[in-house]
């Protein structure tokens, strides 16, 4: 079957050269490549998670700010509707004010043209008394 001769160790050496060659030309360049590929992908996985927290953060950020944004416009709007309602409240009793006012202008002016009516009535009454009476006098004594 075999021979042991001197090719046996002949050809051994040669196969542990060549693996030796195969792991020098080959393996630690592509052991090489590899961790660099391995690095390159570890750092990109950092810098992802670091900007994916980057943007967590401005967006809790932005969230407390709009937040802050809304109770600031709900307060401004309560203000206004306060200010307008106490506008509103006071355009409306003026209103009222200057409606009894003229009101009463109106009744102080019935009231003097009731009284010049009746000052007027009652001339005309005397005047009209006096003819009855000087009638009545003249037809009693003629």
């Amino acid at each position: 079957m075999f021979d042991i001769d001197a090719t046996l160790p002949l050809m051994a050496v040669q196969i542990l050269v060549l693996v030796a060659l195969l792991n020098a030309v080959f393996s630690n360049p592509i052991g090489k490549v590899l961790d660099e590929r391995s690095e390159f992908v570890r750092s990109n996985r950092l810098n992802a998670q670091e900007r994916l927290d980057r943007a967590k953060q401005m967006a809790a950020e932005y969230e407390a700010e709009l937040t802050e944004t809304r109770k600031q416009a709900q307060k401004i709007v309560a203000e206004a509707q306060g200010e307008a309602q106490a506008l509103a409240s006071q355009q409306t009793t003026q209103a009222q004010q200057e409606a009894a006012q003229q009101r009463e202008a109106a009744q102080k002016e019935i009231d003097q043209q009731k009284q010049a009516a009746m000052a007027s009535l009652e001339q005309q009454v005397d005047q009209l008394s006096n003819q009855i009476v000087e009638k009545l006098l003249s037809s009693v004594s003629g």
